[in-house]
């Protein structure tokens, strides 16, 4: 076994068996600010997997997201049973939040990806991987030079997470809208 693999099964026990460790952890991360720059990623072996590379200009955000459905407001248009529901499910999953909240505090800074990284009743945690636009480390590498071109990654949905909640991550019925027809390729 590697030792990557070794770090992964590690992570995912402590957070099965709510360790002592992984307890303290979500204790101290409960204190912080909901949007906290980390020095070096909580699951090294994840954060790799998903294109971090310990080097300038790519940094660490830790995000703290509220789980569960979202409260209404008020209610609005009518008496109708459709319009009763006080708690409405989210479009976007907890993740890409995380994402947009941490493009939004890291305003120089482009989203690469994200992953969970522990939850404590209804707050979930992720740690969201940033380039800085302007750190030559970052434009020097090909594979992060594209990405830092496309402007607000996480707001438009161009990110792994975005993309599965936009839908283009799956096929099959009901994300015909999403795909270009077939009929529209063979035109050209």
């Amino acid at each position: 076994m590697g030792a990557y693999s070794a770090i992964k099964q590690t992570f995912q026990g402590e957070y099965k068996e709510r360790s002592p460790v992984y307890r303290a952890r979500i204790v101290k991360w409960n204190s912080e600010a909901p949007v906290v720059r980390v020095e070096r990623p909580t699951n090294i072996a994840r954060a790799r997997e998903l294109g971090y590379r310990a080097k300038q200009g790519v940094l660490i955000a830790r995000v703290r997201v509220l789980g569960g459905k979202k409260k209404r407001q008020k209610f609005a248009g009518g008496r109708k049973p459709s319009k009763s529901g006080r708690y409405l499910s989210r479009r976007k999953s907890t993740q890409a939040i995380a994402e947009e909240r941490a493009s939004a505090r890291f305003s120089n800074c482009e989203v690469l990806n994200s992953y969970f990284v522990g939850s404590a009743g209804s707050t979930q945690f992720y740690e969201v991987i940033l380039l800085d636009r302007s750190a030559p480390a970052v434009l020097a590498d090909e594979r992060y030079r594209d990405i830092v071109a496309q402007r607000g990654r996480a707001s438009r949905g161009l990110t792994s997470t975005g993309i599965s909640h936009r839908g283009i991550a799956s096929k099959g019925f009901g994300t015909e809208q999403f795909r270009p027809s077939k009929r529209a390729n063979n035109r050209n």
